[in-house]
Order: structure tokens, then C-alpha cells, then sequence
């Protein structure tokens, strides 16, 4: 073999290389995206995960609890009801916790498919699928809560909850608009 065609034949071999590299990258970035997009998409309301976000979902019962009579703050809502709620909250926060740990463990599959030192392409497409499923389910769950508290709130308290959930949204909207132009200053 010449040394034309060895320079050939090893940019070629490099050139399959790197487009592993991209590919690998662009199934991490794929993955990551998904993985995340059960909180990074606004739900109902401009909220991140849903009704009252993800943090209505997440921590100890508690803050549960907080987060769902700041929720209700201003919907004359009775003690009946605030029980309720707080029911849904629960039930369905247990739920979503199993779901997270299922979510970890797949980034964590994904992570170790990328490491390796040959990226399984299948194994990549496998678990990007297993996340899009579990997306849903999470997706699905935050929905049955959403309609739940739905049937314990009158259509009255739904009316003012979206409207206090269209005003946060829009000061969420500006807050991030000032940030973004003062990181812009910056630059």
C-alpha cells in the first residue's frame, strides 16, 4: 500500500471515528433532552410540570402540603377540599417518585452506553425509546392529578386558579426577560 492510499485509508478510519463522536453526542444530547422534559416543558398554565409545578409534587409532605394551600390561597377553598387536594398530591407525588428513580436509572444506562468504548447505537435507540415511555407515564400522571383536583375545585375556583396561573406565568416571562438582558450586558 502506498503512502497516499495508508493516509487515505487512516483520515477515512479517523473520519468513521469522529462521526461515532457526533453521533454518540448527538444520542446524549437527545437523551438528556428527553430526560428532562417532563419538568423543562411547561404544563397546563406556563407551569413546569404541571398544575402547580414540579415542586408541588416533590419534597417532603410538608412542603406538599404548603405548596398546595398556596395553590388554593385565594380560592376560598374549604377544609374539605384543601384535604382532598392534598390526597391527590400525595398519592400522585409517590407515584412520581418511582417514576424519577425509573428516569435515573435510565440516564444512568444512558451515560454508561456513551462511556463505553464502543457506543451501541441499538442499545443508545433503546433506551432513548424506554425514556420517551417513561416520559408519558409521568406525562399521564401529572394529567390524572391535574383532572382529580380538577373535580374537587367549582368551575368558580378553576376559573381564578387559572387566571393567578396566567399572572405567574407572565411575571415568570418577564423575570426570565430581565435576566436574559441583563446576561446580554454582560457579554
Amino acid at each position: 500500500m502506498g503512502n497516499a492510499a495508508m493516509v487515505n485509508s487512516t483520515a477515512t478510519a479517523a473520519g468513521k471515528r469522529g462521526l461515532k463522536w457526533v453521533a454518540a453526542g448527538l444520542v446524549l444530547a437527545i437523551t438528556a433532552t428527553i430526560a428532562l422534559s417532563a419538568w423543562a416543558q411547561p404544563g397546563p398554565g406556563g407551569h413546569h410540570g404541571g398544575f402547580g409545578g414540579p415542586g408541588m409534587f416533590m419534597g417532603s409532605p410538608e412542603h406538599m402540603n404548603r405548596a398546595v394551600d398556596h395553590m388554593l390561597d385565594g380560592l376560598n377553598a374549604t377544609d374539605v377540599q384543601r384535604t382532598q387536594v392534598k390526597q391527590i398530591v400525595q398519592q400522585a407525588a409517590a407515584d412520581l417518585k418511582a417514576q424519577h428513580e425509573a428516569g435515573r436509572a435510565l440516564r444512568e444506562q444512558g451515560l454508561q452506553i456513551f462511556t463505553a468504548p464502543t457506543v451501541d447505537a441499538a442499545a443508545a435507540e433503546s433506551v432513548r425509546q424506554q425514556m420517551l415511555a417513561q416520559h408519558d407515564t409521568v406525562s399521564r400522571r401529572m394529567l390524572q392529578a391535574m383532572l382529580d383536583i380538577s373535580r374537587v375545585l367549582t368551575p368558580e375556583q378553576r376559573a381564578k386558579l387559572g387566571e393567578q396561573m396566567k399572572q405567574r406565568q407572565q411575571r415568570m416571562q418577564e423575570h426570565l426577560q430581565r435576566h436574559m438582558q441583563g446576561e446580554q450586558g454582560k457579554q
